[in-house]
């Protein structure tokens, strides 16, 4: 088997972060956590996990994630986030790829999200494929702050899945509406987006619809009306707070646009 790093971007992960590891030591022959000063125990239990740490303040995703494979020893690297775990399928197909001759520079992984412990399968959730295992020197995470991902559409998606444990629970999902939304809206305005007074009702409306209707939230029971409902809150939200970036100066020399994430 061709060796793989393991690389692990981090902010306060000391819940998550031995799982992570001990995860991707099943495939992985080395891993680096990139620690975003974290102020908890994540440093401490990572490196007595056994992987490399390397403290670097947050430069946004997509930065953030390229400076793991930049250390790199090895080609082939695996990107995990914390709260993800490899399925003992997606293992045994890692194992069993050629990647001393591999026809792709990279391959997709379907990733199972998780509230609790409850996977939701619809409302947009699954398969959710994510680019996870790559060459980094043929591809890298796309230079962006915000939602990054590795630039390819030359990859081949295997069937094993991903866990990734989203939210401890609905509350979690609400509660973080508030920061998402808002990292948003300031990335927006600073890209020179800017909403009109319906914006935020009809992409809350479009978004709700999307998630419920078109992607099968209904098929969730509760938890598709609740996935389909926080996702309606973020949109509304975000574009809320860019209309009042741009109607309320007060507001907008309050925030600090040096730190959009």
């Amino acid at each position: 088997m061709e060796p793989i790093t393991g690389v692990i971007i981090t902010l306060n992960e000391e819940r998550h972060i031995v799982a992570c590891i001990e995860s991707m030591k099943q495939v992985c022959s080395s891993i680096i956590v990139v620690d975003s000063c974290s102020g908890d125990r994540t440093r401490e239990l990572a490196e007595k996990a056994g992987a490399k740490v390397v403290v670097q303040e947050y430069l946004g995703d997509g930065p953030q994630k390229n400076v793991g494979p930049d250390l790199s020893e090895t080609p082939w690297v695996l990107s995990l986030d914390a709260d993800e775990r490899l399925t003992p399928e997606m293992v045994a197909e890692i194992k069993a790829l050629n990647l001393a001759d591999s026809p792709v520079p990279a391959y997709g992984f379907p990733r199972k999200n998780y509230i609790g412990s409850r996977w939701i399968r619809h409302s947009g959730w699954y398969p959710d494929v994510c680019v996870r295992l790559y060459d980094h020197r043929k591809v890298r995470w796309k230079d962006v702050r915000m939602h990054s991902f590795v630039e390819t559409r030359d990859f081949r998606v295997l069937k094993g899945n991903i866990i990734h444990y989203s939210y401890r629970g609905i509350g979690e999902l609400f509660r973080k509406a508030d920061s998402y939304s808002n990292a948003i809206a300031k990335n927006m305005y600073q890209r020179g987006k800017r909403a009109g007074a319906m914006s935020p009702f009809l992409h809350g409306l479009s978004a709700l619809l999307k998630h419920y209707v078109i992607k099968g939230g209904f098929l969730d029971g509760v938890d598709g009306m609740t996935v389909s409902i926080s996702s309606a809150i973020n949109s509304y939200l975000k574009y809320a707070k860019l209309l009042e970036f741009q109607r309320d100066p007060e507001i907008l020399n309050k925030e600090d646009f040096s730190k959009v994430w």
